[in-house]
């Protein structure tokens, strides 16, 4: 091991990578800053409302909506964790010590794991229901309950390391570019761990579509082609096409460039788009509430309900009656003649 600069400014890291320090606020930070903040406003009101309707509603107090709002719990601490690195960027980037710096850096990596990791997670339950033709209500809440700490021991494990170890205060040649203090080799880990994450939550939700698939051309055998099988078929094709494809657009550009970054790529200008695919991937966390709450009858019926009562709180009879429209239905389910067990609800 060589030297170590723990006495080092900020500005020596990013000197040594070759990364320029503003002095001043440069247009190019301030558009990033405004659209940062935007997404992180929206970010955290969107999954504030999330988490608000699972905790009201009895009928999500179930092991599947526990995952569901850890998500939104994860996404909510991302968009704390953005917030804070977009009142500490640009030129205050500068005044911080190297503790401060690798807080902002670990907030950042801490939520956006356990963001990914709890995707992952959906998807093996979501497997794991469809496979035993089990309702997610059914769903053990101890093993919920395992999948999430183990989500969150990751997430901190690498949110943690980098302070600690990983990073390259003592071998400046192994510093990156995008994260002047971070390793190389970190940057390349975290992608390629997202990459893998990706690749396995598509052979899942293959599985998941081509089972699906089977079991209701064998239902479509014995009863008469109802339109409803076919709409069992399609809405679960649009669902995997949403969820993979939200994934891809929202995480692929950043993880190209850290795996870029990581590699050690000279003639790659990652820090050009570097900003631009952080905040891409910060979108997620809206895109995530949308995708795997919003599109749940039940959970739009509770909002619903929410803001009508925030903005209707004064009149005792627009209150009642919003109690009363929200809880009009249940969520409508897919049930197979077979068993009885639902096949797809709107979870899924």
């Amino acid at each position: 091991m060589g030297q170590c600069y723990y006495n080092q400014t900020i500005g020596f890291f990013y000197n040594n990578s070759g990364k320029e320090l503003s002095s001043h606020w440069r247009p190019k930070d301030v558009i990033v800053v405004a659209l940062g903040l935007t997404v992180s406003v929206l970010v955290l009101l969107t999954n504030l409302l999330v988490i608000a309707a699972i905790a009201s509603n009895r009928r999500f107090h179930q092991p599947i909506y526990y995952l569901l709002g850890n998500l939104a719990a994860a996404d909510l601490f991302a968009g704390v964790a953005y917030l804070f690195l977009m009142f500490h960027t640009g030129p205050r980037t500068a005044r911080l010590s190297l503790e401060g710096w690798f807080v902002r850096q670990g907030l950042l990596d801490t939520s956006l794991t356990a963001s990914v990791a709890t995707l992952l997670a959906i998807a093996v339950e979501r497997h794991r229901s469809v496979m035993a033709v089990q309702l997610h209500s059914r769903l053990p809440r101890g093993r919920v309950v395992m999948l999430i700490v183990g989500v969150w021991v990751a997430a901190l494990g690498l949110g943690l390391l980098p302070a600690h170890s990983w990073h390259c205060l003592c071998a400046l040649d192994r510093c990156s570019r995008m994260a002047p203090l971070l390793s190389r080799s970190y940057l390349a880990v975290w992608a390629l761990s997202s990459l893998f994450v990706f690749l396995l939550m598509v052979a899942v939700y293959t599985r998941i579509f081509f089972y699906v698939r089977r079991r209701v051309q064998r239902m479509a055998e014995h009863v008469s082609c109802h339109p409803r099988y076919r709409e069992t078929t399609l809405s679960l094709v649009k669902t995997v096409v949403i969820i993979l494809g939200a994934f891809v657009v929202c995480w692929t550009p950043g993880q190209v460039v850290l795996l870029l970054d990581g590699l050690d790529c000279k003639s790659c200008n990652v820090l050009a788009v570097e900003k631009y695919f952080l905040l891409l991937a910060e979108a997620n966390s809206l895109v995530n509430a949308v995708v795997y709450s919003c599109r749940d009858a039940e959970m739009r019926r509770t909002f619903r309900h929410l803001l009508c009562c925030v903005c209707l709180r004064r009149s005792t009879h627009a209150s009642a009656r919003c109690a009363s429209s929200a809880q009009a239905s249940a969520s409508t389910r897919i049930m197979l003649p077979e068993n009885g067990h639902s096949l797809m609800d709107s979870t899924l």
